[in-house]
């Protein structure tokens, strides 16, 4: 007989004793960050960075969406080394609006 108790509304198991907000079940993309990252404090400013660049490229996407497209992002921007970005001038710019990976919904 198991004396486990019931898992609260909206809280998901997974293996071993892992609990997942039911948001972060699934896909895989979605159980990783949450188990890794989502609600964690962040102390690095790049990673800083990179959560609050990500935060502001969702806006009319889904989170999942951009989760899928982090490595293109990361690639994009230069790994989110904000003292590298810092020196980007037109062309970069020019250069990032022409890339085939960037977001549809990016308008200038």
């Amino acid at each position: 007989m198991s004396s486990a108790l019931p898992l609260p509304a909206g809280i998901v198991a997974g293996t071993g004793h892992i609990r997942r907000c039911g948001w972060g079940a699934e896909p895989p993309i979605y159980q990783a960050y949450h188990d890794d990252e989502w609600g964690r404090p962040v102390a690095d400013d790049g990673r800083l960075f990179e959560k609050l660049c990500l935060e502001g490229f969702q806006s009319g996407l889904s989170w999942l969406t951009i989760l899928k497209k982090r490595a293109n992002f990361r690639r994009a921007f230069a790994g989110f080394d904000f003292h590298q970005l810092a020196r980007w001038n037109g062309r970069d710019v020019d250069r990032l609006l022409g890339r085939k990976e960037r977001p549809s919904h990016w308008r200038c």
